[in-house]
């Protein structure tokens, strides 16, 4: 038997790595195409050298995606924001775009949006903002702006429409991880 002074525990560090490996990643759960894997990411990749100045050979520019990801391929692509972090991967949510809709969902779901959520509670809140921003759209009949992958060309910044569809996009976002089992890191 070993006695809890024999016993290494575990660094932060190491935690976090055996966190990781053991975690879906979130570009599998939107089954994006990935370069090695999938034909449809390679098809791209060859496209993508094809447009470059081709300073690599075809090899090396292989060599340097095999593993990537595709994410504009992705087939769910409610898990892929039109409202993207920069500077982050493309299938994180630019928080701070909800900001501009505070009149609608006002300051108290605002402000539980900078909370980290784990799944059960990313699906809650995802749900609580459709049922927010499904109501104020009807009040406005603008309940096709739901259906709307793009912004509404006519929309301004600012404007209701605009407002809706930042909250339709991130009510699906947040229900689409929440059901596959992702949580999400408030990063601000």
């Amino acid at each position: 038997m070993i006695s809890s002074e024999e016993k290494k525990l575990k660094t932060k560090d190491e935690l976090f790595k055996e966190w990781n490996d053991i975690q879906i990643q979130s570009y599998e759960t939107i089954q994006a195409p990935k370069v090695g894997r999938d034909k449809e990411a390679d098809d791209w990749l060859i496209s993508q050298y094809e447009n470059s100045n081709k300073e690599k050979t075809l090899e090396q520019f292989q060599s340097d995606y095999q593993g990537y990801y595709v994410i504009h391929l992705a087939k769910e692509q409610d898990g892929v924001p039109i409202y993207k972090s920069f500077g982050q991967d493309e299938n994180v949510f630019r928080g701070q775009f909800l900001a501009e809709c505070k009149g609608l969902i006002g300051s108290h779901i605002l402000g539980n949006a900078w909370e980290t959520k784990l799944a059960k509670e990313t699906l809650e809140f995802g749900n609580l903002l459709m049922s927010k921003a499904t109501e104020k759209a009807k009040e406005h009949n603008l309940e096709h702006i739901k259906d709307l992958r793009n912004p509404p060309e006519s929309a301004k910044e600012g404007s209701i429409e605009s407002q809706l569809h930042i909250l339709f996009s991130l009510s699906k976002w947040l229900i689409f991880y929440g059901k596959n089992g992702h949580g999400y890191e408030a990063d601000y």
